[in-house]
């Protein structure tokens, strides 16, 4: 036999024996589906690498740019001047000498007196001078006499002579007998008795 009828021979036989297998319908869509299933496997593991790559990329360009930016400390505000209308704190009394009171003095207030703004021949002043002694007017009569200020603003004063002419007498000498303490804020004085209370109170006049 020769080999062109040997070829033959095995075609014919190859070509009966795929005759008498049975067929698959749907065996062409299977195919087709597998490949489909394939592509999308292959679509989903591409784009989440893309994910992956892009959260890297992302997070070392974070990394890089704190470690190149210096971190700033936080800053402590800083308080500012006080605001018109913010409680204000109670004025605090001065340090009390024969110099810090130096000056003269008009009586704006004074315990059991309601006759301070009267017409007089004199204004009714005080004048207290640093080598501690004082003079003034009671409204009619020249006074004069002596002080002393001690710690925490202890007071004495001794009146001295003065003339007893009469009239709306402003009661200097009385008000400085009765005065045991003495405190001054800012341009007001004021006398105290040994019980506290305030009997009288003066304005710095110049």
């Amino acid at each position: 036999m020769s080999n062109t009828d040997l070829e033959d021979d095995l075609r014919g036989t190859f070509e009966r024996a795929a005759a008498t297998v049975p067929q698959a319908a749907d065996l062409t869509d299977r195919a087709t589906e597998g490949v489909r299933r394939a592509q999308r496997r292959t679509w989903i593991v591409s784009g989440a690498a893309a994910v992956a790559v892009a959260a890297v990329a992302v997070t070392g360009f974070g990394l890089a740019g704190s470690s190149n930016t210096p971190t700033k400390p936080s800053q402590v505000p800083v308080a500012g001047p006080p605001q018109s209308g913010s409680p204000q704190t109670e004025p605090v009394s001065q340090p009390l000498s024969a110099r810090t009171v130096a000056g003269t003095w008009m009586p704006v207030q004074m315990m059991g007196v309601k006759s301070l703004k009267v017409a007089r021949p004199d204004d009714p002043v005080l004048v207290f001078k640093p080598d501690g002694t004082w003079t003034g007017s009671d409204g009619c009569n020249g006074l004069q006499g002596t002080y002393t200020i001690g710690a925490r603003g202890a007071f004495t004063a001794t009146p001295g002579a003065q003339t007893l002419i009469g009239c709306e007498n402003v009661p200097h000498t009385g008000v400085l007998r009765a005065a045991k303490r003495i405190a001054m804020t800012h341009d007001t004085l004021q006398l105290f008795d040994a019980d506290g209370r305030e009997i009288a109170k003066y304005a710095r006049s110049r």
